[in-house]
């Protein structure tokens, strides 16, 4: 169990299959919302928001990065109208919904701190002072302290005095990778969608009505932005959209943890193309004693695009990998212990042949070149 308290009473999967529907409805309408707000803030320059191209940049002209702000409009529409209905209350429970609102009062205060430094440039410390001081409001608030490590086919690892800030700086770790790997058009909204509705899944197949439905306004809302940030983009997600998508992956991931839909390896997969690229990368540069919190060029997802694979089909290449990342997960908690542990070590050697294949794409076009 991910924590001393478990919700209360076993989950009622009849309810959550009954108004599934009506969810799906109302994640249609965060879309269109998204698309028709997307739209709108496309190019203009009224809200401030405009990311200018420099040198550790991959797009070429000045693109506006307020699409975050029109993904959580759409998700704070479709949360007060299902709030109008009563649903998520008479359906998740009372304690269920308090936890999750404080998760959400978390991200949006993040958002509005992320916005502000979208304008105008924050230093890094306030920004992770607040996620640190956001973090370990929502964790204890929502009671989210993951208190075990399961390791498949081996033994269960309980941490102690250390549950607690290693939760904490997991969902900081989540929230600030989502910001880091927000440098290409349509990743991070491929990323949301096939992340959120995998998380969707699991809370429809354990009866958790809460998690069911905010994953899929998000899932709608960041469908309606993508189509205007495909390659090519015409508006980014900024700081106001990354940092709390990261927020909120991180932490209804902790919530089905602890609600026990899956164990953390679980999360661990289905975001695993972010967690990899963003944790190797931050890893190196701390070796080579490289300010960390500069931009820079070295994802792998940027070194393909310099490398000559270009936006687009850089970009499906990685929606393909997200895709079996997610089918993975869901096959992970349909098979045995032994086999769970196949499945991480094989996704382990993948994404060593996927980065020694960057290794080799690099090559070969400087030999060109």
């Amino acid at each position: 169990m991910a924590t001393g308290a478990r919700p209360p009473g076993p989950p009622d999967r009849g309810a959550v299959r009954s108004v599934t529907v009506v969810a799906l409805g109302l994640a249609a309408l965060a879309a269109i919302g998204s698309y028709w707000l997307t739209g709108r803030f496309s190019g203009q320059r009224r809200f401030g928001a405009i990311d200018t191209p420099g040198h550790r940049s991959l797009h070429a002209v000045p693109t506006a990065r307020t699409g975050g702000l029109a993904i959580h409009v759409a998700v704070a529409v479709a949360i007060a109208l299902d709030a109008m209905c009563g649903w998520l209350l008479d359906r998740s429970g009372l304690e269920q919904s308090q936890g999750l609102g404080v998760m959400l009062a978390a991200a949006a205060v993040l958002a509005a701190i992320s916005y502000s430094g979208d304008l105008h440039d924050m230093p890094v410390l306030p920004r992770l002072g607040a996620q640190l001081v956001l973090g370990i409001i929502t964790v204890w608030g929502a009671r989210l302290t993951v208190e075990v490590v399961r390791v498949p086919a081996w033994e269960t690892v309980g941490l102690g005095r250390l549950a607690f800030p290693i939760t904490i700086l997991a969902l900081v770790w989540m929230t600030n990778l989502y910001n880091f790997m927000d440098g290409m058009d349509g990743f991070a909204g491929g990323m949301t969608i096939a992340g959120f509705a995998t998380l969707a899944w699991f809370a429809w197949r354990g009866g958790q009505p809460a998690m069911l439905w905010i994953s899929l306004f998000v899932v709608g809302a960041t469908a309606g932005f993508v189509v205007h940030n495909f390659p090519p983009a015409r508006i980014f997600m900024g700081d106001v959209g990354s940092v709390p998508l990261g927020f909120l992956a991180g932490g209804l991931s902790l919530m089905a943890i602890r609600d026990e839909l899956f164990d953390m390896w679980v999360p661990l997969l289905i975001f695993s193309p972010f967690v990899v690229d963003a944790t190797v990368t931050l890893a190196r540069r701390i070796r080579r004693c490289e300010p960390i919190w500069r931009p820079h060029r070295e994802h792998y997802y940027q070194r393909l695009v310099l490398a000559g694979w270009g936006h687009r089909r850089t970009v499906l290449a990685a929606y393909a990998v997200m895709l079996a990342c997610g089918a993975t997960a869901v096959l992970y908690v349909r098979v045995g212990e032994s086999t769970r542990l196949a499945l991480l070590l094989a996704w382990a050697v993948t994404y060593l042949c996927l980065a020694r294949g960057v290794t080799t794409i690099e090559a070969k076009g400087s030999t060109s070149s």
